[in-house]
């Protein structure tokens, strides 16, 4: 299992007003939130699908995507 988070200091909004909202609402099944976990294969997959709307690497170098996958950590409830 892994975590699917928004990166709030990636600033471009492409991303998101080229699909990537109705992405997002698609993992996180409508609920309002800031991260998902999902098996690592789902993640994966729907970075995959994600990567091809124009503005995914709009953001800095720190930054460069609207979405990240992380691991989970003990704070983290399945």
């Amino acid at each position: 299992m892994v975590k699917l988070r928004i990166d709030f200091e990636c600033p471009s909004r492409q991303w998101w007003e080229s699909g990537g909202q109705e992405l997002w609402d698609g993992i996180t099944e409508g609920f309002d939130g800031s991260s998902v976990i999902v098996d690592e294969s789902v993640a994966e997959s729907w970075i995959a699908e994600a990567e091809r709307l124009p503005g995914w690497d709009e953001g800095h170098a720190y930054a460069p995507h609207p979405v990240h996958m992380a691991a989970l950590d003990e704070m983290d409830e399945l």
